[in-house]
């Protein structure tokens, strides 16, 4: 499946400023202890996982990814205390067109050594190419020791498993002012029936509860994606989620349909939305860079939109629980479900050489999300290792970060990127958006049932 740039979530992770991450990492120990003067202030890590790789003094890796500056700054910084412990360079090469020319190159058998691949079906039509080298088995051990088995079912492809997770996001939160929450003592919602009578509360008031934009250029559309993807997960659960995503059921099956509903219940209210912007047709023509922003101004109490999110705030906004703008989970049937949609990055290998074995081993394991959350930005990673107390990271990305780690959370792949490109990147987006300007649920799932490829 084509992965769009238009997109965001799974290469624009925001980190520090360059200066920033790479004044830290100067401060890093290059193997062993630092000495009881000099404290490390992202820690020193253990060389001894990569001696069983050999002497690699002299060797380099090249690492190709869509993340470009000033996003790879923190990602650079974090591979030097694998370079000092191995004598091994990581050539970093950032590339906005990563998602169409890392095919383009795999095929012409001029791939990298590493490739950052920001889609489970982009990593299927890889691994079709042959270029894909399955994992070794130093990885395999990282991936079932820090990992979820969702995770790494996403690495595999026909039973082999070829990428471990790097990074991930989170779509299942609703931004809002906990300034109006307090005020008004609003309660953050704990399942769908309270969020739903929040928004009549808020209505009752003559206010717009949401504010929703779905305008993404070629994209447009993908945020109603979310949204239904969120509720079939809430209403139908993660096996059907599973059948969905795979069409083992019909698109315009019941589940769906009433996913759509639900999603409608809030999109397709005139009384809800869309605050600050217009009716609800309006949601079709505002970006949903924009969309969020009308909670500052005080036209709207809610927006659902994923952990980047955060990145589109003003300058100097105050994203806090006590702030201008924070987010809330968003509530699962009961109180005590936690049904997380997102996204996420793999490390994919198209070499086996040595150093490359090494450098896998590296970014699949906890010293490497430490390193890494040490170096600020936006810090998000299911892996299990990762110590939050630790980590310099935003507020956002420690609420995001405690879901992932919650044993109780059932995390789910956004679906339209795991479907058929014909699907998830065209017939979902474009049938979405015409369901928002008026189009009834029927038409919509039945239209995108047609589409899908035979």
């Amino acid at each position: 499946m084509s992965l769009r740039s238009t997109r965001p979530g799974r290469a624009k992770l925001r980190v520090a400023a360059a200066a920033s991450a790479l004044g830290l990492v100067a401060t890093m120990a290059a193997c062993g202890s630092t000495g009881e003067d000099e404290p490390a202030q992202t820690g020193s890590i253990d060389c001894a996982p990569y001696t069983k790789f050999g002497d690699l003094k002299g060797k380099s890796v090249s690492f190709y990814t869509g993340i470009v500056q000033p996003e790879d700054a923190a990602y650079i910084a974090s591979f030097k205390p694998f370079e000092e412990c191995t004598g091994v360079t990581i050539k970093y090469e950032g590339d906005k067109s990563f998602e169409t020319q890392i095919l383009v190159r795999a095929r012409a058998g001029n791939a990298p050594d590493i490739g950052i691949v920001p889609q489970p079906g982009l990593l299927q039509q890889l691994v079709a190419t042959g270029a894909v080298k399955e994992a070794p088995a130093e990885v395999v051990a990282n991936v079932d020791k820090f990992w979820s088995k969702d995770w790494k079912a996403y690495g595999t492809v026909n039973g082999k498993f070829y990428s471990a997770p790097m990074s991930a996001n989170v779509k299942s939160l609703v931004w809002y002012s906990p300034q109006e929450f307090k005020q008004n003592n609003y309660k953050i919602p704990t399942t769908l029936d309270e969020l739903y009578a929040l928004s009549n509360t808020i209505a009752g008031k003559n206010k717009k509860p949401w504010c929703a934009g779905i305008s993404s250029g070629e994209a447009t559309g993908w945020p109603v994606t979310d949204w239904v993807e969120d509720m079939l997960l809430r209403l139908s659960g993660p096996e059907e989620y599973d059948k969905w995503v795979k069409h083992d059921i019909p698109f315009n099956s019941a589940g769906p349909r009433a996913a759509f509903d639900e999603a409608g219940k809030y999109l397709k209210e005139p009384k809800f939305v869309n605050g600050g912007y217009g009716d609800v047709k309006s949601i079709a023509s505002t970006t949903f860079q924009d969309a969020g922003q009308a909670i500052l101004a005080g036209n709207c109490s809610m927006y659902r939109m994923a952990s980047f999110y955060a990145a589109n705030w003003p300058a100097g906004t105050n994203v806090s629980e006590d702030g201008q703008v924070f987010a809330f989970f968003l509530p699962g049937k009961s109180a005590g479900d936690k049904p997380v949609l997102g996204g996420g990055e793999f490390v994919t290998a198209f070499a086996d050489r040595p150093e490359v074995k090494a450098f896998q081993t590296y970014m699949s394991s906890d010293t490497w999300a430490n390193v890494k959350s040490k170096l600020g930005g936006t810090v998000v990673s299911a892996n299990k290792g990762l110590k939050i107390e630790d980590c310099k990271c935003s507020p956002v990305d420690k609420l995001s970060l405690q879901l992932l780690q919650d044993p109780k959370t059932v995390f789910r792949f956004d679906g339209s990127d795991l479907m058929p490109g014909a699907v998830g990147a065209n017939s979902f987006w474009k049938q979405a958006t015409s369901w928002i300007t008026g189009q009834s649920t029927q038409a919509t799932v039945d239209n995108i049932e047609a589409s899908w490829p035979k």
